[in-house]
């Protein structure tokens, strides 16, 4: 900004009322940039990456702000207090001009990060997995960090060796009040060079599943089947089990099937395999080829379990082929009449020697009723309790 701007802005609200208002317009315009600016992301991601859109909003909101800055400044005629605060810091051309080479070089070890995954991510292929791909982006990561932040405290005035004269005691003093953070960073190197899984897996960690969509030095990120993205710290994740249905290239289903009673089990068994045998569709295995077998006896049916092979496990890919093979399968056995029942339930009844109480009331004193073993009897209103079942006293025979 130029000084004849400054000085224009200075006599355009030389008194206090005047300052006012126009500090409140600006802080409003900078709030309407904002908004225009986090707005324009649906345009943005038209051209560049949500990275690099991320970014340009950051960039063009520094710019905004630095101006309104400078013009709260200027108008409040605060530049020698702001002055004054830059020489206590001792900021003069040389200090900034470290600064500005300093932030350079961070900024160019984060777009060599950034170019280096993408080279990664397009020129890997098929020849370098997703799982050696993310190990490669966390070396060159710490690689490059390390030098850029080693060049920056040597621009301060920092010899990097003199720091290693104190690492054991800060070392101590740091692991003792980041320990659950250092416990993570090394869990994180575990699940890296353990490879218990990798990016695209579909796993069951703890009480979570879903596909592995990314495994920093901190987390591992899920995202779940109902488009949930769930991040799991990695000292949990090496604490916990995991299930991997991915790892081996295949995955074996089961369906149960209740048949009738009354039914050929053996020939509803053949008619099981064969259905799911003809079943067309694309992850459906034919090696291992599909087993029936009988698993229970059921309090309605006789429960057989149909297993059968996937390939390229997921869920989606799951659901697809036990649909498929369900339908397969009830269309077969209604085509041999083979029935699959409905739950029943048999009732018997059972005579009792002495007859069936009926109590009235929590006392026991209230309507009772005996029932003799031929289903004859009559009210109990007086005669021996411990008389055979179906008595009845003279006062009954009268009423």
């Amino acid at each position: 900004m130029t000084p004849d701007l400054a000085t224009g802005v200075q006599a355009s609200f030389g008194t206090p009322e005047s300052r006012f208002p126009a500090s409140g317009v600006v802080l409003a315009l900078l709030a309407l940039a904002a908004a225009a600016i986090w707005r324009l992301d649906e345009v943005l991601e038209a051209w560049l990456s949500t990275d690099d859109v991320e970014a340009v909003q950051a960039v063009a909101f520094s710019i905004a702000a630095s101006v309104t800055g400078w013009f709260l400044v200027v108008v409040w005629r605060a530049a020698d207090e702001v002055a004054s605060s830059l020489e206590v810091i001792r900021f003069g051309p040389r200090q900034g001009v470290l600064a500005l080479v300093g932030l350079l070089t961070l900024i160019v070890a984060y777009t060599l990060t950034r170019v280096s995954k993408g080279l990664l991510d397009q020129r890997g292929g098929d020849v370098i997995t997703a799982h050696r791909r993310e190990i490669l982006h966390h070396f060159i990561q710490i690689a490059v960090y390390v030098f850029a932040f080693a060049f920056v405290l040597s621009l301060a005035g920092v010899n990097p060796g003199d720091l290693l004269v104190g690492a054991g005691a800060i070392g101590l003093v740091v692991g003792l009040a980041a320990r659950q953070t250092l416990g993570g960073i090394l869990a994180g190197f575990v699940l890296i060079f353990a490879r218990q899984f990798e990016v695209g897996d579909w796993v069951v960690i703890g009480d979570q599943e879903g596909v592995v969509t990314d495994i920093t030095l901190f987390n591992t990120q899920l995202r779940t089947y109902d488009d949930e993205h769930v991040l799991i710290p990695n000292d949990e994740v090496t604490q916990s089990e995991v299930v991997n249905r991915s790892q081996s290239g295949r995955l074996r289903v089961s369906v149960d099937i209740g048949v009738d009673y009354d039914a050929d089990v053996g020939h509803a068994a053949e008619t099981a395999e064969q259905a799911v045998a003809d079943c067309d569709v694309a992850p459906l295995l034919s090696e291992p080829s599909p087993t029936v077998v009988g698993k229970r006896f059921g309090d309605s049916a006789v429960v057989l379990e149909c297993r059968f092979w996937i390939s390229d496990p997921s869920a989606p890919q799951m659901w697809q082929t036990q649909t498929a093979v369900i339908r397969e399968i009830k269309a077969a056995f209604a085509a041999e009449d083979i029935k699959i029942p409905f739950p029943q339930r048999e009732l018997m009844g059972r005579e009792e020697a002495t007859g069936l109480r009926l109590t009235g009331d929590a006392s026991g004193e209230g309507d009772r009723a005996s029932m003799s073993a031929d289903g004859h009897g009559g009210p109990d209103r007086g005669g021996d309790p411990n008389g055979p079942a179906g008595t009845e006293t003279e006062g009954d025979a009268d009423g």
